[in-house]
């Protein structure tokens, strides 16, 4: 089952590496960084806002 993030932390939450606003993937569980191409994972609740945990994006 999906599980939704605080949508506060949500919106203080920017990509670590472009410092730009994320995109959360509700079905992914994932916070995504379209100009940095990664996806960041988000486990039980809590985003993992780790460059090496992110998985990169492809077209």
């Amino acid at each position: 089952m999906a599980q939704d993030i605080d949508p506060r932390l949500l919106s203080m939450l920017v990509c670590p590496v472009t410092k730009e606003a994320l995109i959360y993937d509700r079905d992914a569980q994932e916070l995504i960084s379209k100009s940095a191409r990664l996806a960041f994972p988000v486990r039980d609740g809590i985003p993992i806002m780790l460059p090496e945990e992110a998985r990169t994006l492809t077209d």
